[in-house]
């Protein structure tokens, strides 16, 4: 039985919901909020970030930029999402930043920033919470090191605070990933930018696009070409060094992985309706739609066409190459799947909510090769299966699979969240269905991703 919150946690208590019903506002995409800042910080110009989420995870993202030398102005913000105007002196005026970087909980910020400060000659240290400091970071160090930066971590290498000293003049390289990462793609191609030559990064799945959508509109050519693995499935990507990035405005599109949580309630709930606005529904990104519908929910998707850019002049995300779409959903009658170790790669961030969604699926739902998980804000294989345990659920583990039967009834029960955003939200959507009232600790940790979420469902259930 999952232990009750300690004394004195901030903690949330969800009660069953007779119905649900309506519009959830959705956060700015965490992940393209995050490349929007950084690629802004490189460009010199004015640029503007509408819609970035304004979750902690951005914040610490946009704290580094503005520490390295640009400026970064909040000109509006509604508790949810904000517009950032970025003004840069691009790259070469970049300067060593007089602190610490903070990158709170976010291994985005560490991880995208470590590539960007390979190639900015100065020396940073690159720093965040607990959590933040048991996350890996060899995978990052390896091929930076490389180009010719210097990086050094803690417990050989392999762990935060992490020091870059960046140089002039990187050398490009043709790396091969080990797991997929989009994180450690990006980190290559923002340090390929200041390299001399071609940088390719290969990958036995195509891992998320923003970075490389996001460079294009921005001037930089960047090619996907077949990879050379004899088993198929491969992808390269290269860019040439060298060149300067444009500033854009743009705006971010509707977070997918936000967007899910909404998807498997209305799906999982007996009396739902809901409908989510002008998500992104990048093909890197939708695999949580794509599974859900497989899975047997009833998801209607309605395409948004990219019109030009708006009175404000800001391009907004299918302009520059990310798809948009408005997604429905309502009360469904769920299956049992089979998820293979590359659809856990696409869809790496909804496991937890899909372990939900499995719960009351009927027949068995197996999830494999999902290890990666227990490298995110905690160990989320464990912390899914002891909070849906706690919840009544039938859950096995074994190595790095996941195995779910149902249908079950749920039944309230006290959950621990390891300070983990998105098992504070799967739980959080579990005590909408379960009988009896269902405890968060540690419910604040929403805030690093989606700070309105428990207002947004208290909403809908009203």
């Amino acid at each position: 039985m999952t232990p009750p919150p300690l004394p004195g946690e901030p903690s949330r208590s969800v009660h069953q919901a007779a119905r649900l019903r309506g519009e959830p506002r959705l956060p700015g995409d965490k992940s393209i909020s995050h490349r929007a800042l950084i690629l802004a910080a490189l460009a010199e110009g004015e640029g503007l970030v509408g819609g970035a989420g304004d979750g902690l995870d951005v914040k610490a993202t946009a704290g580094v930029v503005a520490a390295l030398g640009a400026t970064v102005e909040r000109v509006s913000e509604d508790g949810l999402n904000v517009d950032y105007r970025v003004s840069s002196p691009g790259a070469d005026g970049l300067h060593e930043p007089e602190g610490v970087l903070d990158c709170r909980n976010s291994g985005t910020s560490l991880r995208l920033c470590s590539g960007m400060l390979a190639g900015l000659p100065f020396f940073s240290v690159l720093d965040g919470d607990a959590s933040l400091r048991s996350r890996p970071v060899a995978r990052i160090i390896e091929p930076l090191r490389c180009m010719g930066a210097a990086l050094y971590a803690r417990r050989s290498d392999t762990l935060p605070p992490l020091v870059v000293i960046g140089r002039h003049g990187l050398r490009a390289i043709d790396f091969t990933t080990r797991v997929p990462s989009a994180q450690v793609k990006s980190a290559i191609l923002l340090a390929g930018l200041r390299a001399e030559g071609r940088t390719t990064v290969r990958e036995a799945v195509a891992t998320r696009d923003h970075t490389e959508r996001m460079l294009r509109s921005r001037g930089i050519e960047v090619r996907r070409e077949p990879g050379t693995s004899s088993g198929g499935g491969w992808v390269a990507w290269t860019l040439e060094g060298g060149a300067r990035l444009r500033a854009v405005d743009e705006r971010v599109p509707a977070d997918p992985s936000a967007a899910a949580f909404w998807l498997v309630a209305g799906a999982i709930h007996p009396d739902a309706e809901l409908t989510l606005r002008a998500v992104g529904v990048n093909p890197t990104r939708r695999a949580a739609i794509d599974l859900l519908a497989r899975m047997g929910a009833r998801i209607e998707e309605t395409a948004i066409g990219g019109d030009s850019a708006d009175e404000t002049g800001a391009v907004h995300a299918d302009d520059v190459g990310e798809p948009l779409a408005d997604l429905s959903v309502r009360s469904s009658e769920l299956r049992g799947i089979e998820v293979v170790p590359s659809e856990v790669a696409e869809a790496i961030d909804e496991i937890p909510i899909l372990c939900l969604a499995a719960t009351q699926a009927r027949g068995r739902t197996t999830i494999r090769g999902a290890g990666e998980l227990r490298n995110k804000e905690s160990d989320r294989i464990a912390g899914i299966a002891d909070g849906l345990r706690a919840l009544g659920a039938s859950v096995a583990v074994d190595g790095d699979d996941i195995t779910i039967e149902g249908p079950t009834k749920l039944v309230g029960a006290s959950t621990r969240t390891y300070d983990d955003h998105r098992l504070a939200m799967t739980f959080a959507v579990a005590g909408l269905i379960a009988s009896d009232s269902t405890t968060i600790d540690r419910a604040d940790s929403t805030a690093v991703s989606y700070p309105s979420f428990f207002t947004e469902l208290e909403r809908l259930r009203a």
